[in-house]
């Protein structure tokens, strides 16, 4: 009888253990894109950094639609960490319907800056394509629609006078469905807003002769936006680019929301900049993050989490 009241303690103790373990277990899920993007790679980086660093982590990285999705997911709590493209979160806190926002996600909270996208137009050599006018008739995917490639698609084809009815045909998908199509010769170009080096880019460019057509910084300043600024891809970024190429840079930003305790948005953060070498070494995009770049041009207010470790080893007075 003894052996058994002992043993329905020790079974009651363990279920309280297993039960406050559980309690204290802390969920964190990153929002990326599409597998063939950057942002995938570096949020599984993401996921295992926290996964080690933080206590009671259990971390994951969610393939997604990209910008807006991920910020209209954690908006919704669906998710603790999502990447987005600065005009996407500036659109978001605004409420752009257009952009995809019913309504002003009044929840997000900003974490840090990462690295800059660059608008990569690609078209098969074959096709002719050398200019953004030469776009006329022509076929070309612009990412999946509302992403935030479909909103840069928009925006620097009205800068260049284009619009989607001046297109041969207009496809919506996600960077390596539209190098699939481009290899079979179904699609002449894509437009893809990624960091520089992008696998789905250097993929197709080992398959195909490509041509990188330029968005002169006439166009990009022509885009109003001040996420908008002139860049350039370096020669050799991709095989046969042989010279350097103008383009438009946007910024890329680690967005959380309201929801996220103080205490996790800070750990999230430190582990974050305290292993730096881990998401360099899962894409080479991920070398432009610096801390001394983190709290800047941030579209939102910053978390108060990301604040204090920011404050804690002097980013911000």
């Amino acid at each position: 009888m003894r052996f058994l009241k002992t043993l329905c303690l020790l079974v009651g103790l363990m279920a309280a253990a297993s039960n406050h373990a559980l309690a204290q277990q802390q969920f964190v899920n990153v929002l990326t894109g599409g597998q063939s993007g950057v942002y995938y790679p570096l949020g599984v980086a993401l996921s295992q950094i926290y996964a080690k660093a933080i206590p009671n982590a259990r971390a994951t990285a969610q393939v997604t639609k990209a910008s807006a999705e991920n910020l209209n997911l954690l908006q919704a709590g669906r998710g603790e960490l999502g990447f987005s493209l600065g005009d996407s979160v500036s659109d978001a806190w605004k409420g752009d319907e257009e952009a995809g926002f019913k309504t002003k996600l009044d929840k997000l909270r900003g974490l840090s800056a990462t690295y800059n996208n660059y608008i990569q137009i690609v078209a098969n050599a074959d096709s002719g394509i050398k200019t953004l006018a030469d776009l006329k008739g022509k076929r070309i995917s612009v990412g999946a629609a509302k992403s935030g490639t479909e909103l840069n698609a928009r925006a620097i084809l009205k800068a260049a006078g284009l619009s989607y009815a001046d297109l041969g045909k207009v496809e919506y998908l996600p960077f390596g469905e539209s190098v699939e199509l481009m290899k079979n010769r179904q699609l002449d170009a894509t437009l893809q807003s990624a960091g520089l080096g992008v696998a789905s880019i250097r993929d197709l460019a080992t398959s195909i002769k490509i041509t990188v057509i330029p968005v002169p910084a006439e166009v990009v300043t022509k885009v109003g936006d001040a996420a908008y600024q002139p860049a350039l891809i370096p020669a050799n970024t991709y095989t046969g680019q042989t010279t350097d190429v103008a383009t438009a840079a946007i910024p890329n930003f680690l967005v959380t929301h309201a929801g996220v305790s103080n205490e996790l948005a800070y750990q999230m953060t430190k582990s974050l900049y305290d292993n730096l070498d881990t998401l360099y070494a899962a894409h080479n995009a991920a070398k432009a993050i610096k801390p001394e770049n983190a709290a800047k041009g941030m579209p939102i207010p910053l978390h108060p989490g990301a604040e204090k470790y920011y404050r804690e080893v002097g980013l911000l007075k």
